[in-house]
């Protein structure tokens, strides 16, 4: 009998990044990838996106695992928070559980969780009539793995970040012959990489990236600082390679590069030579032409860290006019603006930019003819485009279509979306709500589309607060309303404008009072919207307005006390009007005093 399969995408798609995608086999769940993304620019304050996983928790008794297929924050960056809600084990190569155990030891509330276990491409575990197993693909980072969930109607195979570098070294080399068997055994889906569908030409091989920035390190008189993601391995060992060639020290400066870099160590997947790395204060005393300093930024993202240093925001590291800023990642289309940004605070310091994709195409992604030479290895019966944008996605469905892929059994899915196999074919069947869930600080999920909104309208017309005080038992408004401004104008040279709105909210106010039924939401809506009206028909500006309104009653009633507090209170009264009396009316009072002496004295 044939299994019954969903899958669900529940980031990864549309998008840069935030890996995560569902396969349900019968009752069984299997989770792959739980990536993150990096903010994009409209989304302000906020530090990374992982995906909204409320479905699975409707069904987390039916989660069996979660398979990693590399050590990349797009694939381990939610880990942490996933574990939070889900205690299930964890699978994934010797190189990536080291790097997950990194990013899981970093959250206090999962830090003791230890269901990890590796494997390898010659795994194969058995969950009843399931089998999962993996093939080694090439990336940027060691023991790269593919995933592929055996059923009775086919495999299902995810190939994870993948490319094809005939000159990869061992731990980096994709087992060919391993491809060409799954393809043998039948694929009924495949869930493959598009991050590079958009790269017509041949990408650079991994050996001659290395030559590269040897050669830019040999013929630069001044310092380098190379930006770079902490996490691509192979680019480090490139890094240190060529450092070691020119005879220069070589500096970390970032916050997990120094972790990320022990822990290959470790595993052997890193070759640093004894005596190379040197602290910031070390470098201070050498010669600029004797030092390298490898940034890479706050969670292992090098660019924001590079805006810091140039605006001087880093207290240990100032950029010169002899200084060198080399950038060996490859930002996503999403960060465009931020990289733009970047350059020209740089050239603004003195110093000179370069980035290694300038003159090459140093991705870790699939080319088009590697897209195609995968499709070819599997011959999948329905194809899955993943990791991209709409516009990548959609040019690897054609790049499916000109190998023969029909183009009804090719699926742009969306988030959400639930594919189901039923009656021998895949078709797109009910759809769940799935958003994102912002980690701002140490809030989760507590930031949505109002904050969002609220923050961005506060950073463009600023705030506007209006304070008002009324007595509503004799419907009058106490106080005039005072009125604060942050961000929306200068108040010194608009008074008739702040005048004009404090008429505006007292009569506002004054209406609301005399209703017959009073209600304090209504109120503060009423002065909200009238008052927006007439700001956006003066000024053409949409402050976040905040109205506040304090109530006072001036016959409050005592409460009942006590015959011993009352008592208390009448002495205390007395007491006080005797003071009063005293103050008022001394002179009387001494002169009494001084009769009395008299009279004792004629006596």
């Amino acid at each position: 009998m044939s299994n019954s399969i969903k899958i669900i995408p529940f980031g990864g798609v549309r998008e840069n990044g935030k890996n995560m995608y569902a396969v349900e086999v019968d009752k069984q769940i299997f989770i792959l990838d739980t990536g993150l993304k990096y903010p994009e620019n409209e989304l302000m304050g906020i530090d990374v996106v992982i995906p909204d996983w409320e479905y699975l928790r409707e069904h987390k008794d039916r989660i069996v695992g979660v398979f990693l297929t590399h050590g990349h924050a797009d694939s381990i960056g939610a880990l942490p928070y996933f574990l939070m809600d889900f205690n299930v084990p964890v699978f994934g190569s010797e190189m990536t559980i080291a790097l997950a155990k990194l990013a899981v030891k970093g959250h206090k509330e999962v830090k003791k969780f230890n269901d990890f276990h590796v494997v390898d491409a010659s795994t194969a575990i058995d969950f009843d009539d399931v089998t999962v197993s993996f093939f080694q693909t090439t990336h940027t980072i060691p023991e790269t793995l593919g995933v592929v969930i055996e059923t009775s109607a086919g495999n299902i195979v995810y190939t994870g970040d993948f490319k094809f570098d005939q000159t990869a070294t061992k731990g980096y080399q994709t087992d060919l012959a391993r491809l060409a068997e799954i393809g043998s055994q039948g694929v009924l889906a495949l869930l493959s990489d598009s991050a590079g569908a958009g790269i017509t030409g041949i990408s650079a091989r991994e050996k001659d990236i290395g030559e590269y920035i040897k050669e830019t390190f040999k013929y630069q008189s001044g310092r380098i600082i190379v930006a770079s993601v902490a996490s691509n391995i192979m680019r480090v060992q490139q890094i240190i390679n060529a450092a070691v060639a020119v005879d220069r020290k070589l500096v970390l400066s970032g916050k997990d590069i120094e972790q990320i870099i022990n822990t290959a160590m470790s595993l052997g997947k890193l070759k640093l030579p004894k005596g190379l790395l040197i602290s910031m204060k070390e470098a201070d005393k050498l010669e600029p032409n004797q030092v390298v300093i490898l940034e890479t930024g706050k969670m292992g993202e090098p660019i924001k860290s590079l805006q810091q240093i140039a605006g001087g925001d880093n207290p240990k590291l100032h950029l010169t006019d002899t200084d060198l800023v080399f950038v060996t990642t490859t930002p996503s289309y999403a960060q465009e603006t931020e990289v733009q940004k970047t350059k020209d605070m740089i050239y603004r310091t003195g110093a000179e930019v370069k980035f290694i994709s300038d003159d090459l195409n140093p991705s870790g992604h699939a080319n088009q003819n590697d897209e195609q030479l995968m499709l070819n290895f599997m011959k999948p019966q329905y194809f899955i485009p993943i990791q991209g944008e709409y516009r990548l996605l959609d040019r690897h469905a054609e790049l499916a279509e000109e190998v023969g892929i029909p183009a009804d059994h090719i699926f742009i899915a969306n988030k959400g979306d639930v594919l189901t196999y039923r009656n021998g074919e895949f078709h797109v069947g009910d759809h769940i709500d799935v958003g994102n869930t912002m980690i701002d600080g140490t809030g989760i999920g507590d930031i949505g589309n109002i904050v969002l909104r609220d923050r961005r309208v506060l950073s463009e017309d600023g705030i506007f607060v209006v304070v008002a005080t009324i007595d509503r038992k004799k419907k009058k408004i106490v106080a005039r309303p005072q009125i604060t401004s942050r961000g929306f104008v200068f108040v010194k040279t608009n008074r008739q404008l702040m005048k004009q709105s404090a008429d505006l909210v007292e009569k506002v106010v004054q209406d609301n009072l005399d209703q017959k039924e009073f209600d304090w939401s209504h109120l503060k809506q009423d002065v909200r919207e009238k008052l927006n009206r007439f700001l956006f028909d003066q000024t053409k500006r949409h402050p976040v307005i905040l109205p506040v309104i304090m109530e006072i009653n001036q016959h409050a009633k005592r409460k009942n006390k006590s015959k011993g507090e009352a008592k208390k209170d009448n002495n205390q009264n007395n007491n006080q009007k005797e003071k009063q009396q005293g103050h008022h009316r001394g002179g009387r009072g001494r002169g009494r005093k001084r009769e009395k002496q008299n009279a004792k004295a004629k006596k």
